[in-house]
């Protein structure tokens, strides 16, 4: 398995990615390739477009050239690694792809992203039907949208680009802001257990719809408790704290503690932000931190394993 996959990927459409354009989508939809969960595929499946796919797929093409789809990222970041899926493509995917990115300020339509300047991070690829490609990305370019070029044609099931997210945090000047949201450049380094789902789950906007769109844990056997450490958007001073623990109804922690970690390693200064407090089941949780000692990470302690929801961590950049 890539280690690039534990990353976070840009593109998701949960997170706020879009397929501004494609060259051509007559057989399946572009907004396919950027949809959260595996693709699906009912077999003897007929449209007015012949068999349905999940995912993004093009005409035969009878003349010289190659499809392309233009995807905004919706947390622009540092690209690690790219994922091409031809999923269930067995007769119609592209022998070969490549991806582009490009860095652009503001909101560009498709015109002006096809006269921007593109860098090729994923050099044309040999590809195979109903696989997965995992791709690793060197360079080191903040980018906000990437193209996928196939040749010359066929069917792309999913594309993800996993990276470290990096937004423009200065609109937020003066204002605040929740330190601990992946789209605004927060990331879960390290954590304990994430044998049901990922830890990254519990900064994701939005609510989470069911349990595995949470983090959640195995059962512990010992005496020790699970736990997770988010880098923060930025040095921060962080005044409210939400623990949500929806949808966990059996499984959710008995407590939470959460302590500031100023700086990395083991010089790094901890503040305690909150002490072990009691939690209940399916509810969403909010406390006021009376402290005033900025922090760039925030362990979560949950007592002695289960799941959260979402962990949101309110407060001013320094």
């Amino acid at each position: 398995m890539s280690r690039f996959i534990t990353l976070p990927d840009l593109a998701l459409r949960t997170l706020g990615g879009s397929v501004v354009a494609a060259s051509d989508e007559s057989f399946a939809e572009k907004e396919s390739l950027i949809r959260p969960g595996r693709p699906g595929f009912q077999a003897e499946t007929f449209g007015n477009k012949g068999q349905v796919y999940d995912g993004w797929e093009t005409r035969r093409r009878r003349e010289p050239g190659h499809d392309w789809a233009l995807v905004r990222l919706g947390i622009p970041g540092v690209i690690r690694g790219v994922v091409i899926d031809t999923a269930w493509f067995k007769g119609n995917y592209p022998p070969h792809a490549s991806v582009e990115a490009a860095a652009v300020v503001g909101y560009p339509s498709p015109a002006e992203l096809l006269a921007a300047d593109w860098v090729e991070i994923v050099p044309r690829s040999e590809l195979k039907g109903d696989a997965e490609h995992h791709l690793t990305v060197t360079d080191e370019g903040r980018y906000t949208h990437v193209r996928l070029n196939i040749f010359p044609d066929g069917g792309v099931a999913r594309l993800r680009v996993h990276g470290e997210p990096r937004p423009d945090l200065s609109v937020h000047e003066g204002l605040s802001l929740d330190l601990a949201a992946l789209q605004n450049g927060a990331l879960v380094t390290a954590c304990s257990n994430e044998f049901y789902s990922a830890p990254n789950n519990v900064i994701f906007p939005g609510l989470a719809r069911h349990q595995a769109e949470g983090w959640e844990t195995a059962r512990r056997r010992d005496e020790g408790n699970d736990w997770l450490v988010i880098r923060l958007a930025g040095r921060g001073i962080i005044r409210l704290a939400e623990i949500d623990t929806t949808n966990l109804l059996f499984n959710a922690p008995g407590w939470v503690s959460l302590t500031g970690l100023d700086g990395e390693g083991p010089d790094a200064r901890h503040v305690d932000l909150l002490p072990r407090t009691r939690l209940q089941p399916d509810t969403s949780h909010r406390f006021r931190l009376d402290h005033t000692d900025p922090v760039t990470h925030v362990r979560v302690d949950i007592y002695p394993d289960g799941g959260l929801a979402r962990v949101r961590l309110h407060g001013h950049l320094t």
